[in-house]
């Protein structure tokens, strides 16, 4: 009769350490039902569980003999039909990816994490570290910051409720947490659609333009209040631009030339692009700033508001029609037929309320560094880390970004 046997392998690691274990199991032609490895500061682990004939004796005993000449411990763990058969079935649940992101990982946010994926019903499958190894003396962006990746399966009992009390640990305790369905599209984004103004650029280009004409504060109220959705978009923004008339036209180049970048943005931009994505700027914003951005970072669609200029001047109103959250929404869709991809192929990073209908129209929608309301109407959120967390959301790993 057949036996299966889980043989679980612990010590210090070293080349050829797998090689030699699993030469003596091909040395008697041996099943590999599956097999996962690893290492932790040197020190391996390793799972493999076999399948062998009935007489299983001398396989056994060469291959504890050979674990014992490396130095390292073996276990067998033998398991009937029932058991494997039970494992088998359960490939069919679904599949989740939660991550972890955080300046600095914490046992605590461990702890809280792993204690809600329990009572959600969930089994965690594998635990992997995407970003770099941390140095003692830790003191700049690239190693401060962690990023964990836990694969679950099973059917949550609420997902609605296992997002809140993610949100509720994300912020209680600096951590942001991906929740994300283990998919063929989660690995084959294509498109990823960016807000501009707080988003892209640390800036409301809007605010900074009023500044410069001497309307900061009124402007930078209503601003505030559109951006947690107190006020309807179209109406705000004909309001804010009413208070711009008679600015200079030389002005706008005066604040494009300050605009910082949001900390990430350049970094994601260029390794997604590295991979073949398409980058769009779809915002409540105005074309002349996302223009400037289009030249710089090789962005391929620009869709925002124009402003009208006569003589040299802001005449205080835009041209065409404004780029509301509505109109975000049907451009995204646009882009993605364009691109003959699916909507689950897209990302959508935005700040704002006039955001949400296209970052919950996107396979991937992420509030970036949002109010309550915007992280709370999204399925995914960033707040503690730049742009460039994004690619962990994406499963690349540090030494996988340029």
């Amino acid at each position: 009769m057949e036996k299966i046997i889980l043989v679980h392998v612990t010590g210090g690691d070293r080349p050829g350490l797998t090689a030699e274990l699993s030469g003596v199991l091909a040395g008697y032609d041996v099943d590999v039902l599956d097999i996962g490895q690893v290492v932790i500061h040197n020190f391996l682990t390793l799972g493999i569980l076999i399948r062998l004939p009935a007489n299983s004796q001398p396989v056994l005993k060469d291959l504890l003999f050979k674990a014992h000449e490396l130095g390292v411990t073996m276990r067998l763990h033998p398991l009937d039909e029932d058991q494997y058969s039970s494992w088998v079935g359960e490939a069919h649940k679904p599949r989740y990816i939660i991550t972890l992101l955080a300046r600095s990982v914490s046992s605590s946010q461990i702890a809280a994490i792993t204690k809600v994926v329990s009572e959600a019903g969930l089994n965690i499958d594998t635990i992997y570290r995407l970003s770099g190894r941390v140095p003692l003396d830790c003191n700049d962006y690239e190693c401060s910051r962690g990023c964990v990746e836990f694969t679950v399966r099973g059917t949550p009992r609420d997902v609605a409720g296992l997002r809140a009390q993610f949100l509720e640990i994300s912020s209680r305790m600096m951590v942001d947490i991906g929740f994300q369905e283990d998919n063929i599209f989660r690995r084959n984004r294509r498109l990823v659609a960016f807000d501009m103004d707080s988003t892209l650029i640390q800036a409301e280009v809007i605010d900074e333009l009023a500044k410069e004409a001497g309307v900061g504060e009124q402007v930078a109220a209503i601003t505030e209040s559109a951006m947690r959705g107190e006020l309807d978009f179209k109406q705000s923004l004909r309001k804010r631009l009413s208070l711009l008339e008679g600015l200079d036209e030389s002005v706008l180049k005066k604040v494009a030339d300050r605009l910082p970048m949001s900390e990430g943005a350049e970094k994601l931009i260029s390794n997604l692009k590295n991979v073949g994505y398409k980058i769009a700027i779809l915002s409540g914003g105005f074309t002349y700033f996302g223009e400037i951005l289009r030249k710089r970072y090789g962005i391929d669609y620009v869709y925002a508001n124009e402003l009208e200029i006569v003589d040299g001047k802001l005449t205080g109103k835009a041209v065409g029609d404004i780029v509301d959250a509505q109109k975000k929404a049907e451009l995204l869709q646009s882009i993605a037929d364009q691109e003959r991809i699916s909507l689950q192929q897209v990302i959508a990073v935005g700040d704002g309320a006039n955001d949400l209908p296209m970052l919950n129209l996107a396979g991937l929608g992420i509030a970036f560094h949002a109010k309550p309301k915007v992280k709370q109407g999204a399925r995914q959120a960033i707040s503690t880390l730049g742009l460039d967390a994004i690619l962990f959301l994406l499963g690349m790993r540090s030494r996988d970004v340029v």
